[in-house]
């Protein structure tokens, strides 16, 4: 063989291993190797939960599920003493979010008294979607169709489970799966 054959089937095996690389890269990430800006402009690093289940929903302000938001602070209660984290993600992507840190707190603190992490405003899809929902979307196939869509981690990262606005976050079979991996 010639210096140039070799040269090219050692570039080849160097891009297959490269790319064999970085998609089982992606095929091992979690909910754990993300991160966020919190309502307060904290990052909130969520390899901190590693170990722990997540239960994760995209919020809005100004949508018919929004009081949701009481049942996700009594979700928050009931499983305090557990290693359960609830991430609220507030989102404008469906035009019902306040663009102001300010406000989404007004509603999330003054009328429903929220105490778990809630984010600043986020793309959960279209254009600029956080990396969080992309990697959703690629390695699950799940996108939220609307606000209040919920998500269930287990203590892997691994996504367990998924439901619609129209399910409850303290609805019977989220408990269940809630319980499940805990």
């Amino acid at each position: 063989m010639s210096n140039n054959t070799i040269k090219f089937a050692r570039l080849i095996t160097f891009l297959l291993v490269f790319i064999y690389s970085y998609a089982g890269y992606t095929k091992n990430m979690t909910i754990y190797d993300f991160s966020f800006e919190d309502i307060d402009g904290n990052l909130v690093n969520l390899n901190k939960f590693k170990g722990k289940p997540i239960f994760m929903v995209n919020t809005a302000s100004r949508c018919g599920f929004t009081p949701q938001y009481e049942n996700l602070q009594n979700l928050f209660i009931n499983y305090r003493n557990t290693d359960l984290t609830i991430l609220a993600i507030t989102s404008n992507s469906f035009n019902q979010e306040y663009t102001s840190n300010e406000d989404i707190k007004k509603i999330c603190l003054v009328n429903y008294d929220v105490g778990f992490v809630t984010s600043s405003p986020i793309n959960v899809k279209g254009e600029n979607t956080h990396e969080i929902f992309s990697w959703l979307n690629d390695e699950y196939g799940k996108i939220p169709k609307w606000n209040f869509y919920k998500y269930l981690f287990d203590k892997n990262g691994n996504l367990t489970s998924s439901w619609s606005s129209m399910t409850k976050p303290d609805s019977s079979k989220v408990l269940e799966e809630i319980n499940n991996v805990l």
